[in-house]
């Protein structure tokens, strides 16, 4: 009869190796990310709340352009400076291992904002149409923000645990 217990513990692998820490703590690229993820947040609350207005309303229509507009130029600041990031704590530009799926689903939020843009500039769709496209890119941000959520998580508790 096989053994069906389950294990007490999992062990996974570090986030971070000892090189990759230290890398980590001295680029400045950690601190713009710091810097950068919060405010993306903060424009994406209020660009929510002005994309959903004007879908309920049919009001503030360039307000919601002009605010899902921001939302993108922070979007591409964050993943430029983070492919940066990336490059110098892991040696990759994108998809290193350690964040090889947050990179995978980042790949989608930026296909997601720049239709909008495509949209938006090129004039195709109606406004509507445009708007429900920014909130898909929205619905796969949040996605995207909680696994970076989960990973600094794991790397705070892999801090403390080593």
């Amino acid at each position: 009869m096989a053994d069906r217990r389950i294990p007490a513990t999992t062990v996974r692998p570090a986030l971070y190796t000892a090189e990759e820490r230290r890398r980590r703590d001295a680029t400045p690229w950690t601190l713009v990310q710091g810097i950068l993820a919060p405010l993306q947040f903060a424009i994406f609350l209020v660009s929510l709340w002005l994309v959903s207005r004007f879908l309920a309303t049919g009001e503030g229509a360039f307000a919601a352009d002009a605010s899902v507009v921001a939302k993108t130029v922070a979007l591409y600041a964050i993943m430029v400076t983070g492919s940066i990031w990336e490059r110098e704590v892991f040696g990759h530009w994108l998809f290193a291992p350690a964040f090889f799926w947050e990179d995978v689903v980042s790949m989608g939020v930026i296909a997601l904002h720049t239709a909008y843009l495509v949209m938006l500039l090129g004039g195709y769709g109606t406004i509507e149409e445009r708007m429900l496209v920014a909130l898909a890119g929205y619905a796969a941000y949040v996605v995207n923000a909680a696994q970076f959520l989960l990973k600094l998580r794991a790397a705070r508790l892999q801090g403390t645990l080593s």
